[in-house]
């Protein structure tokens, strides 16, 4: 008798073979036959209309999961993400086909948080334009600042926003917060239109908004001369224009992101500023993030199978 087939989709993952992958061994201990998808690269639609039909459950990344490739997919009970966000999921088709959807949520809380400290700290000493300037045989310093002397506004206090509030009160900044879902009495909190008014350094921690951009013209002429902005939650968060226009005024002194509506981002004059830090998509991407993330979405996987037996 055949085993039932699971698809296998993160790139972190299919990188190598999945028989080495000691994360997905409740899968396979549960019964199921693991089948790859992408090997190390994101798979497109066509191939996961190729390997869809054949599996009953799906250990998903970030690829698209779209209604055409649900719909292709009539043995299909459950998706498990290996991260936290599913606005790559297509949720209404998923429950109009009556697939589970499962996400390991904060499982790469950490990675995430790590690299903000780490983007924040690099934009407000300007080391990526200082090695670059000395890489080209200039000697270029300028003053930067430190964190005891700013402002860190964390617009999201989510498992990430709150490390990351943490962690910069802990290094002596002055911290605030906003998220209207969150009640918490370990920060300060306030509107967001205080909370641009008042941060020198901007990191955003939330979904991407149904209405449009949070961080949009207006939002930008909130923020303090020589302000610092940081994305390392998703694209469409940001008016890239905007933030452009920002940059080239001084109204931001930097701007770095990790996070891109296409993997890899199109060449543009946003990118190519010399005051942006571009990083490929790190956030989650550390050996115990995936480590972690991998574990949480298979086993999440072994159950949601075993509730949704009997269903196709």
């Amino acid at each position: 008798m055949e085993k039932p087939l699971v698809l296998v989709s993160p790139r972190s993952v299919t990188a190598r073979p999945l028989g080495e992958v000691a994360e997905l061994e409740p899968l396979r201990a549960a019964g199921y036959e693991l089948v790859a998808g992408g090997l190390g690269a994101m798979p497109s639609e066509e191939e996961l209309l190729e390997l869809v039909p054949r599996c009953v459950g799906w250990l998903a990344g970030v690829e698209p999961v779209t209604a055409r490739v649900l719909a292709a997919a009539p043995r299909l009970r459950a998706i498990s993400r290996n991260g936290t966000g599913v606005d790559n999921i297509d949720l209404a088709a998923a429950a109009a086909h009556g697939v589970v959807v499962e996400r390991a949520a904060g499982a790469n809380a950490q990675g995430v948080t790590e690299l903000t400290f780490a983007l924040v700290l690099a934009a407000l000493r300007g080391i990526p334009w200082s090695a670059d300037a000395l890489r080209s045989g200039r000697w270029e310093r300028a003053a930067g600042r430190e964190l005891g002397d700013v402002t860190v506004g964390v617009v999201g206090l989510g498992e990430i926003g709150r490390r990351v509030a943490r962690g910069f009160t802990a290094l002596g900044a002055r911290v605030i917060g906003h998220d209207p879902f969150v009640t918490t009495t370990e920060f300060t909190t306030m509107p967001l239109d205080r909370l641009l008014a008042s941060a020198d350094v901007l990191t955003l921690h939330v979904p991407a908004l149904q209405d449009g951009p949070l961080i949009t013209v207006d939002a930008v002429a909130r923020l303090h001369d020589g302000a610092v902005l940081v994305n390392t939650a998703r694209a469409a968060l940001v008016d890239d224009d905007a933030v452009l226009a920002a940059l080239e005024s001084g109204r931001l002194a930097a701007y770095a992101v990790d996070a891109f509506d296409a993997e890899p981002p199109a060449p543009s004059r946003l990118l190519a500023h010399p005051h942006v830090i571009a990083t490929p998509h790190l956030g989650g991407y550390t050996d115990a993030s995936i480590r972690r993330a991998v574990a949480e979405a298979a086993d999440r996987l072994v159950v949601a199978l075993a509730e949704t037996e009997g269903r196709r």
